[in-house]
C-alpha cells in the first residue's frame, strides 16, 4: 500500500494564521461573517482576481488587506499602527537568518 502525505491546506504558515486570527476575531464579535465575505469579494474583485484562486500569496493578500481595512473602520488597527507593525515584522524578517522562525523583539 503507498503512502503519500497529503497536500497542506496552506501553502504558508501565515496563510493558515491569518485565517485563525480572521475567525477569531469574528467569533469574539469584531465583525460579521457575512459583512466579511461581501467585504473580501469586493477586494478580489478590485484587484482583478475574478479568476480561479489556489490560495496562495496573491489570494491571502487581499484577504490581509480586507482585514486591515475592516479592522481600521471599527478603529481597532489605525493606520499608523499598522505601519509601524509592518515595519516591524519586515525588520525582523530581513534580520532573521534563513531557515529560522522570524519573531518580533520585545
Amino acid at each position: 500500500m503507498s503512502s503519500t502525505a497529503p497536500e497542506p491546506i496552506f501553502e504558508e504558515p501565515w496563510h493558515a494564521q491569518l485565517f485563525a486570527l480572521t475567525v477569531h476575531l469574528n467569533e469574539t464579535g469584531h465583525f460579521d461573517w457575512p459583512d466579511w465575505a461581501a467585504r473580501f469579494s469586493a477586494t478580489l474583485k478590485r484587484h482583478g482576481l475574478e479568476r480561479e484562486l489556489n490560495g496562495g500569496a496573491d489570494y491571502f493578500n487581499a484577504w490581509l488587506e480586507t482585514l486591515e481595512d475592516l479592522l481600521a473602520e471599527g478603529g481597532e488597527a489605525e493606520s499608523s499602527e499598522r505601519e509601524q507593525m509592518r515595519k516591524a515584522w519586515e525588520s525582523a524578517y530581513l534580520e532573521t537568518p534563513h531557515g529560522e522562525s522570524v519573531r518580533l523583539s520585545e
